[in-house]
């Protein structure tokens, strides 16, 4: 079993996880931030993890810090599962409708953290959830895991609807490029020999 237990302690945000790659989607989390719940209740059922997460953040001052410190801790326990990344297939993508939206999500897990969004999200708020904290989210989950992410919006005018494709999509191009490749499961899918 891929597992990992993360906590992380700041004077912004505390936060415990753990996660199972290998799961089921089973999920508990709370953040404090109901659509932010949302979105990663999604992600993991959608990517078949099993997430456990408690953040204690300031969200009196706004969602930024809880969003951006989650987003390190899930890729944190994502990169600690992997470990040297030996035998996962390395790429994944997902070409996710939700209603009118489109969504293409797409990621490699090369070792080099960097996140491409082209979405056009009407809607500044969702709840109490910031919509730009969407591309904040993604840049430090990639950051962190060490990934190319890459969403993009090919359709789509309901805000909800674009970032819960999103959420979706990537969760599913995740769980692609996390598998284990059955052809090769000692291999480190790399021509250099290292991803890290």
């Amino acid at each position: 079993m891929r597992q990992a237990e993360i906590t992380r302690n700041t004077s912004e945000t505390k936060i415990t996880c753990q996660l199972t790659i290998d799961g089921s989607g089973q999920h508990q989390i709370q953040t404090k931030i109901g659509f932010l719940d949302h979105m990663l209740e999604l992600f993991t059922r959608h990517g078949r993890f099993d997430l456990t997460l408690v953040c204690d953040g300031d969200i009196e001052v706004d969602g930024h810090h809880t969003t951006e410190d989650v987003a390190i801790v899930i890729a944190r326990a994502f990169s600690e599962c992997l470990g040297d990344r030996r035998g996962i297939l390395r790429y994944g993508s997902m070409l996710l409708p939700m209603d009118e939206a489109l969504i293409l999500a797409a990621l490699d897990i090369s070792g080099r953290g960097m996140a491409c969004l082209e979405l056009d999200i009407p809607a500044a708020q969702i709840g109490s959830f910031d919509t730009e904290l969407v591309e904040e989210f993604f840049v430090a989950f990639a950051r962190e895991l060490g990934a190319a992410i890459h969403l993009q919006q090919l359709a789509g005018k309901n805000s909800h609807h674009i970032v819960e494709g999103c959420f979706k999509g990537f969760g599913r191009a995740l769980a692609q490029a996390v598998a284990i490749n059955p052809i090769a499961p000692e291999e480190i899918p790399s021509t250099k020999g290292t991803i890290l």
